[in-house]
């Protein structure tokens, strides 16, 4: 394989996200997610902190998404019949994006709880 330049690797990073919006339904709806999400912290003008930790787990379930997205396309491309080990590995990289989620709604829950309630006259 020839070498990469430091910069075509970034083109190669970038045409994998794109792959990952394109291809796949929950990285579309992931997005979306936490575009309401950044919009509503920016409305409801949360903490650097909560910033932070909402970066954090936006960060982390697109990560988590791609990387099952990978290794989805990789077992895929290896097997071709529903071999238990195949099947291990795809249900393993799912059940890591659902705990990355279910941090994601804690940390939203903790994040936005107090804003809305005052929002709200709470």
């Amino acid at each position: 394989m020839a070498k990469k330049s430091f910069l075509s690797s970034f083109g190669f990073a970038a045409e994998g996200i794109r792959h990952a919006m394109a291809t796949q339904r929950n990285m579309k709806v992931h997005g979306i997610v936490a575009v309401i999400v950044i919009l509503l912290a920016a409305v409801l003008g949360v903490s650097a902190m909560n910033w932070l930790f909402l970066l954090l787990a936006i960060t982390l379930v697109l990560m988590a998404e791609m990387f099952n997205t990978a290794i989805e396309a990789v077992v895929d491309m290896t097997s071709i019949d529903i071999h238990p080990l195949a099947k291990a590995a795809k249900d393993t990289a799912a059940g890591a994006v659902l705990v990355t989620a279910a941090f994601a709604v804690v940390v939203g829950i903790v994040v936005f709880y107090k804003p809305i309630v005052d929002l709200l006259g709470g």
